[in-house]
């Protein structure tokens, strides 16, 4: 008789490991650092409500001025905004450092204020606003600046109401102001004289559902007057 032999197979287990190795996925980025916002700068040159007696004579209607403020903070450039406030056109002046030349005609009032700019960032960080006359050749009383608003700011909407009290600041380099004379109408170039006054408000009567227009005449002991801007605001129904 034969003797049969039964083999038993035992599974071979295998053990496979799982990491240590290259997974074959995209790595992780982390998001770069935000970038600072920057500050605004300080002015120094030209002085506020000052004449401008530094610069250099180009001839006999223009002359270059230096203008500077100081460093701001998280700041890459700058860029100067000028307005003549004669003829209300404005112009902007790129800087990389805190100080830039600028040729202005001489004998003119300006306006000026700076912006403050970074890389990577379309945040911008934005100076006071000076004034200052250029120095002139031969002028002796300088006519004041042009009146700015202060109530209503421009294009605001109003509450319905009658009665609305119109606020202003104005400033003259030799501070001789004598009168502001107001016009008020539903014009946009206002023709109808509101009122004349040494003080720097006016009471004025509208009506609701209304848009009005107004602008400030501000004249001194010489004689000079400067007109404000034109602006506007509405009352509601």
């Amino acid at each position: 008789m034969k003797t049969l032999k039964q083999i038993y197979l035992f599974p071979i287990l295998m053990l496979i490991s799982c990491g240590g190795g290259d997974s074959g996925g995209t790595p992780v980025v982390p998001p770069p650092e935000p970038v600072p916002s920057p500050l605004s700068a300080t002015l120094i040159f030209p002085e506020n409500n000052k004449e401008c007696t530094e610069g250099t004579v180009e001839n006999e209607t223009q002359s270059t001025v230096n203008f500077q403020w100081n460093s701001s903070e998280n700041t890459d450039s700058y860029e100067v905004n000028l307005k003549n406030l004669n003829t209300n056109n404005s112009q902007r002046v790129p800087a990389s450092t805190n100080a830039v030349l600028i040729t202005l005609n001489r004998g003119t009032p300006y306006e000026w204020s700076v912006t403050s700019k970074a890389t990577g960032t379309n945040t911008t960080a934005q100076s006071e606003v000076w004034k200052f006359y250029n120095q002139g050749p031969g002028i002796e009383n300088y006519a004041p600046f042009p009146a700015d608003a202060v109530f209503p700011k421009r294009g605001a909407n109003l509450a319905s109401t009658n009665q609305v009290t119109l606020q202003w600041t104005g400033s003259d380099i030799d501070d001789d102001i004598a009168s502001y004379s107001i016009l008020l109408d539903t014009l946009e170039i206002p023709v109808a004289e509101l009122g004349t006054t040494t003080e720097n408000s006016i009471e004025a009567t509208v009506s609701p559902g209304q848009t009005y227009f107004w602008q400030v005449i501000t004249i001194d002991s010489q004689g000079n007057s400067s007109n404000s801007e034109i602006f506007s605001f509405r009352i509601n129904s």
